[in-house]
């Protein structure tokens, strides 16, 4: 059964990507555990660069539109998924959701998924990059404790380094564990409540878009 879900989902990620290529969209599948600060992350980067870059959100969530009305107000289109008892977004799911929001194209397309670092590593939704964020005080254990998510991930960004004076988090043996599940992993540490770091993360992400459009 779980084979059959994942064969068809593969499926209708390869037609996801074939849209996503045909609208020029650089496509961005946003992964954590609940309270890693995503949706904070999500909200700072739209502030500071929407008026130069159109972006397009799906937000994923099991329940309530809080995070899509957060996105809302900033004025970037946005559409939710509740998933009900359903631990992470699928495909088809995505496919529906990208059909209605209708994205410019040459947009950023950000994909937030269902708080959760175990589900969702299994299922590709069509991305062109899986974008892993951990917080400082969630502990530098992480990777080791969920390595498919790490494994199946090209960033990983660390958020809340402001605290980092304040808890006995080890920031370099995070990324050791990190790279040891994945040597690929490029990394960006980052406050979106301070705003530090957050630079060299458009610097990427701008960098990423144009290679695409």
């Amino acid at each position: 059964m779980e084979q059959d879900i994942l064969q068809h989902n593969d499926l209708m990620a390869s037609r996801n990507r074939g849209y996503f290529d045909a609208k020029n969209l650089f496509v961005l599948n946003l992964v954590s555990s609940p309270g890693s600060g995503k949706t904070s992350l999500l909200e700072r980067t739209l502030t500071d660069l929407k008026e130069n870059i159109s972006f397009a959100v799906i937000e994923g969530d099991q329940q309530t539109l809080q995070d899509a009305n957060r996105i809302d107000a900033l004025h970037v289109p946005v559409i939710q998924i509740n998933t009900g008892k359903g631990c992470h977004l699928e495909s088809d799911m995505v496919y529906d959701a990208v059909k209605q929001l209708d994205p410019k194209e040459g947009s950023i397309l950000m994909i937030e998924n269902v708080g959760n670092l175990v589900c969702p590593s299994m299922f590709d939704l069509g991305e062109r990059k899986r974008v892993v964020i951990i917080s400082t005080t969630e502990g530098e254990d992480k990777p080791l404790k969920y390595p498919d998510m790490f494994l199946s991930s090209d960033i990983c960004i660390i958020n809340k380094t402001d605290l980092l004076p304040y808890l006995s988090f080890d920031l370099e043996k995070l990324k050791s564990y990190a790279l040891k599940v994945n040597p690929n992993l490029k990394f960006f540490e980052v406050s979106a409540t301070t705003g530090q770091g957050m630079e060299t993360w458009y610097q990427w992400l701008k960098a990423e878009q144009e290679k695409i459009v």
